[in-house]
């Protein structure tokens, strides 16, 4: 489900740190960086070159949050689909000591698709991007979209491949798991991190990585992917 960090850390009563609540550790803060912000071959700039305009396929706009106006289209390109929004942070899934009830108000136990085991998928664990869930205005499904599919997510020069990995309301647009956003060196926490603007979308029309929890593959293919992008567009 769709986030906001509309609550400030300060007013909340949390500081950083580990603390412990409920039945588990819970910690604030991000997570260790990645060893590696640059994934694949294929550069930001040269993905970048290729959705500079818009062949808008949805038959309106969202919004990047409930308080702002709808002007984010879906675009169409020649073998995948992107959208130019922010970024806000899923934490549902599986609970751990990062994503739980007590680091997020909005956490839910559940995403849209699940492991290869039946179990939801791992937010701080493995990048994932929500889309919309299907309505009069865009429906992903009819896009060649689906679970698993294979997102290139690109903020300030770095390239992130994800997965399709959860769906949200029908009419905003904006969002990836903990730990896409830690990647790319956005600040993961689901109450008060995220981007408020500059993060690219491209999803990839018929792409899937099976089992959907195996990052390495999602890179591998996402980086094929990219060069047919960049080859036909």
């Amino acid at each position: 489900m769709r986030k906001r960090f509309a609550f400030v850390l300060a007013a909340a009563g949390l500081l950083a740190g580990s603390v412990t609540a409920g039945a588990h550790a819970t910690t604030r803060g991000p997570a260790p960086a990645p060893a590696s912000t640059k994934e694949g071959t294929v550069t930001a700039a040269q993905l970048l070159a290729k959705v500079q305009g818009c062949s808008q396929i949805s038959s309106g706009k969202y919004r990047t949050d409930d308080e702002t106006s709808a002007n984010i289209p879906v675009c169409g390109a020649n073998g995948a689909v992107f959208w130019k929004a922010d970024m806000d942070i899923d934490c549902d899934g599986q609970v751990t000591s990062r994503c739980n009830e007590d680091t997020d108000p909005w956490f839910q136990d559940d995403t849209a698709f699940h492991q290869s085991d039946g179990e939801p998928l791992i937010a701080d664990k493995l990048p994932y991007v929500v889309v919309p869930s299907p309505s009069s205005t865009w429906d992903y499904t009819k896009s060649g979209i689906k679970g698993g599919g294979v997102v290139a997510v690109i903020y300030n020069n770095k390239v992130q491949y994800a997965v399709v990995g959860d769906t949200g309301p029908t009419n905003i647009i904006g969002e990836a798991s903990y730990a896409t956003a830690n990647a790319l060196g956005i600040d993961p926490d689901p109450e008060t991190g995220g981007a408020e603007s500059g993060v690219t979308y491209i999803v990839f029309k018929n792409s899937s990585v099976s089992p959907i929890e195996n990052h390495d593959k999602a890179v591998s293919v996402g980086d094929g992917l990219a060069k047919q992008f960049i080859q036909n567009n």
